[in-house]
């Protein structure tokens, strides 16, 4: 196949070289005459006894000299005029014709393949790019790589005896992948199924936050199926032609008919599958029709029980929903962030066949990273096996993983970044407020570091790790954690009797939790238990644009209040905290400005030398945790987190004005 191939690529490569030599001496016939006098010349030289024949072919004269009265080359070429006659003229100047001491002159006629060859090389450039052209579209249609292919998919079909990830690869999502297990014993056993009337799903729908893996179970879906899978991005169906998505879905299907039973893998779907009416182009938008066509190839009038769609996406809040519809996509499953014992089987996946040294646990790992996604898990094991590269050690060291997890949440280290010793005492006095608050009251989360160490937009940072994986929220977790929050900008306060702009991402993640607590949490005692406004957003672009206000103006004053006493009682509650404990925030402080970090043990020990309990002996009563009022989110939508990553409390250094935390 591949010999054929070569020599046929060969073969038209001759032919373009030949074609391009015809034509080049054809549109240059002085190059390959290069001996071509004028007919005076010839007159002249045959008056002179110098010219020992003369062949006529049409107006194209070939002079042969007579080489014994000349030196030079052999013969030369002329032309003659459209109406003259070489004979009139040679007689005409006293030239004597004919043998033995004249010029002989010779007709050469002209035939009837002559006449062709002529027109044929007078066309012969025409016919040439006409053929190249040609060419170029035939390779265009036959292959799915070229720039004319437009209607062709773009999907690549993935051998099934390929050997690829197999679901032993795949940690963390096990009920994901008892799912989509199924599909593949569908796929392999149909008869089982078939016999007791079950009928084959044919869309099985992927969501999950960006980094679960919702791509790698596609992978281990087509490494298990043992049939052919197809795989296409959903950007990858529209380009700027009208009409070419619809035509690569229908290309996609008919490519997928012939080679069923098959799945068809389509990453990122929403891309071409979000809410019809929505777009810029109105009802004819290109988007549309190449949605109708999937639609239409999913479940239409023509039945297909041997195709079966799966699709990833992790916007599903954006997507059609006929597309959602069961007899589209008969399943969903969700890929959450995984739990502790889900990040501990993922660590063991990334971190086997890599030299640990033996201090280093998945689990002591899986519990320094809640939120942390398989991609990030992924990441954190690979960041660590460089930094112990690095270092040209010989195992990868506990040292080494803590210092991945710093890079990934806040940044590499800055080294450079030069700060006064009045700043770094500061900052080491903001952090060490966090610290103390967190630990003193009974809600918040454990203290797990504290680091003055500059990182990205962040002079310091104080990591709060939970005790267990938490889905739900409780109002007196959210007060402490605003409490919390406030201690850095109160121990600034408390000490130098100043504030700095080093609080600015506090503040602004205290009022966004206080808002949650009272608009969408219905947690105010003021306001009751109901919720306030409703997000728009565009459902093309998919960003929330405005807040339609379902409540007046003294309701949104009311909102105002209740936001400024819930932080003006969380400042009081860390200030009474810190002025307690002045004496340990001194210690704690003065640790931190010659170590610059604490972690581990080391923190323990300061604590408890410091003689720090976990009872907040001047905090204002609070009235009693009542019963949520609100119910646990669907699993389509969960309910939103008020914060990005509520176990990790970050701060920046004392910056100019303006600037904040990362």
């Amino acid at each position: 196949m591949g010999s054929n191939r070569w020599l046929r690529n060969s073969f038209v490569y001759l032919l373009v070289i030949i074609g391009v030599l015809v034509i080049f001496y054809t549109l240059l016939p002085s190059f390959g005459n290069r001996n071509e006098i004028p007919l005076t010349t010839v007159v002249k030289m045959a008056e002179n006894n110098e010219v020992r024949e003369i062949i006529v072919d049409g107006r194209k004269l070939t002079v042969i000299p007579r080489l014994t009265s000349r030196t030079g080359p052999d013969r030369f070429s002329s032309r003659v005029g459209e109406n003259g006659d070489v004979l009139d003229i040679l007689i005409q100047n006293g030239v004597q014709v004919g043998p033995p001491t004249g010029v002989e002159v010779t007709f050469k006629g002209s035939t009837g393949l002559g006449s062709f060859l002529g027109l044929l090389l007078n066309f012969l450039p025409l016919i040439f790019f006409g053929g190249l052209i040609l060419f170029m579209m035939r390779q265009a249609q036959g292959s799915n790589n070229q720039t004319l292919s437009f209607g062709r998919s773009r999907a690549r079909m993935m051998p099934f005896n390929r050997p690829g990830v197999s679901f032993a690869d795949v940690a963390g999502v096990e009920e994901a992948k008892s799912e989509l297990q199924e599909v593949v014993e569908f796929l392999k056993f149909p008869e089982r199924f078939l016999s007791l009337g079950a009928r084959i799903p044919k869309g099985v729908l992927l969501v999950g936050q960006p980094g679960t893996g919702k791509t790698l179970l596609a992978r281990a879906v087509a490494g298990e199926a043992g049939v052919p899978f197809f795989h296409i991005s959903g950007s990858e169906f529209v380009e700027m032609f009208v009409g070419v998505g619809a035509a690569r879905v229908r290309d996609l299907f008919e490519q997928a008919k012939r080679n069923a039973p098959c799945i068809v893998f389509v990453d990122e779907i929403d891309a071409v599958g979000r809410h019809r009416g929505a777009g810029l182009g109105g009802g004819h938008d290109e988007r549309e029709q190449t949605l109708n066509q999937i639609l239409v190839e999913m479940d239409g009038f023509e039945t297909n029980t041997n195709i079966i769609v799966i699709a990833a996406t992790n916007r599903p809040d954006i997507l059609d929903p006929a597309l959602l519809r069961p007899g589209r996509f008969d399943r969903r499953v969700t890929l959450d962030l995984p739990d502790i014992q889900g990040r501990v089987a993922i660590l063991k996946v990334h971190a086997a066949g890599k030299p640990l040294a033996p201090e280093v646990t998945m689990e002591s790992l899986a519990r320094e990273t809640p939120g942390f996604s398989g991609a990030d898990l992924s990441n954190l094991v690979n960041e660590a096996a460089i930094l112990a590269a690095r270092a040209n050690k010989k195992t990868i060291q506990m040292a080494e993983f803590e210092e991945a997890v710093d890079r990934i949440i806040a940044g590499p280290e800055r080294k450079s970044r030069v700060i006064s010793p009045r700043e770094k005492e500061m900052t080491a006095y903001h952090e060490a407020g966090h610290a103390l608050v967190a630990h003193v009251l009974p809600n918040a989360d454990r203290v797990h570091k504290i680091s003055i160490v500059s990182r990205g937009n962040m002079g310091g940072h104080t990591s709060l790790l939970p005790d267990e994986d938490r889905y739900l929220w409780t109002r007196n977790q959210f007060y402490d954690m605003i409490a919390v929050m406030m201690g850095g900008r109160v121990a600034e306060q408390l000490i130098f009797d100043e504030i700095t702009t080093g609080a600015s991402n506090d503040l602004e993640r205290a009022t966004k939790v206080a808002l949650s607590m009272i608009k969408r949490y219905g947690m105010s005692e003021a306001l009751g238990p109901r919720t306030f406004g409703k997000r728009e957003e565009l459902v093309f672009l998919g960003r929330e644009i405005s807040e339609e206000r379902d409540y007046g103006d003294r309701v949104a004053e009311e909102i105002d209040e209740e936001v400024k006493d819930m932080i003006h009682m969380a400042y009081t509650r860390a200030k009474d905290i810190l002025v307690t404990n002045k004496p340990q925030l001194v210690q704690l402080s003065e640790y931190l400005i010659e170590h610059e970090t604490i972690t581990g043990d080391s923190l323990g020990r300061l604590f408890e030398d410091g003689g720090l309990g976990g009872e907040d002996p001047g905090a204002p009563a609070i009235p009693p945790e009542p019963t949520p009022p609100y119910a646990p989110a669907s699993p389509q939508q969960p309910m939103p987190q008020p914060t990005p990553a509520p176990s990790l409390t970050s701060t920046s250094d004392p910056a100019p004005a303006g600037d904040g935390d990362a």
